[in-house]
């Protein structure tokens, strides 16, 4: 395991809800007696919070500010020279499979478009993310899923990257100097900060975002606070705060 990813997770978990949420709340809580009515204050807001975060329809409202909207126009496939696919994840202790790892369900969306748009563009694929917690890389399990799978031929495999400007920077070296412009894909709310990283190393970058989360029609049940919705909303605002720390880095 990449023990800069332990250290980001570590950050993230005090950073985004529920992590930061229970952080406050259990620091007030200890501090209540010095703090008074503050710990309360604090409590209350991190509860009120914590429920307004668990809403379906404050989720979408949250993830609509960090999605990148959908490729409208295949022809625009036609300028693009290669197809780059970023990874998103692996399912560990998949026992339904021999090696027992496989993509998990974004990455395995993420695929799914990319080899659409290859057999309606004809254009080779790129396959890009490492392993930062272990096991074989994700490029390899995209790679086996498109082939073996899908029927669809990966020209290049990076298997070496640990965060996206990492995939920028290596998918860059692999696709050599004649490569200028590239259709990406990835999902919809990781698009924003992928494509400004790419577009870091030289290329143009036509997005084809995939994986939008699901946005069911208004009613009642918008209302009710859901696990799922609570985990759209961290995504969302971990993708928010990505999106600056690349800014300011400059990445």
């Amino acid at each position: 395991m990449d023990i800069a990813v332990v250290i980001k997770e570590s950050f993230r978990t005090l950073l985004l809800p529920p992590g930061s949420l229970l952080f406050i709340i259990t620091v007030c809580w200890l501090a209540r007696e010095r703090l008074g009515r503050w710990a309360k204050y604090g409590m209350g807001l991190a509860i009120i919070l914590f429920w307004l975060l668990s809403l379906p329809i404050v989720a979408a409202q949250l993830m609509g500010l960090v999605e990148t909207p959908a490729l409208k126009d295949p022809a625009q496939l036609a300028q693009s020279q290669a197809i780059v696919i970023l990874g998103g994840g692996k399912r560990f202790a998949a026992y339904d499979v021999l090696e027992q790892e496989t993509v998990n369900n974004v990455t395995l969306a993420r695929v799914r478009y990319g080899a659409r748009l290859a057999r309606a563009a004809h254009l080779p694929i790129l396959v890009s993310g490492g392993a930062p917690l272990g096991g074989a890389s994700e490029a390899h399990y995209m790679k086996q899923v498109l082939e073996r799978d899908m029927g669809i031929s990966v020209t290049w495999l990076e298997g070496g990257s640990v965060d996206t400007a990492d995939n920028a920077r290596m998918s860059k070296a692999l696709l050599g100097s004649k490569i200028h412009t590239i259709a990406l894909v990835t999902s919809a709310d990781h698009m924003a900060r992928a494509k400004r990283s790419f577009e870091k190393q030289g290329l143009t970058v036509i997005a084809a975002p995939t994986d939008f989360i699901n946005r069911e029609p208004i009613s009642p049940t918008q209302f009710l606070p859901r696990a799922s919705a609570l985990l759209t909303s961290s995504t969302a605002l971990r993708e928010g705060l990505g999106q600056l720390w690349y800014m300011l880095r400059n990445q």
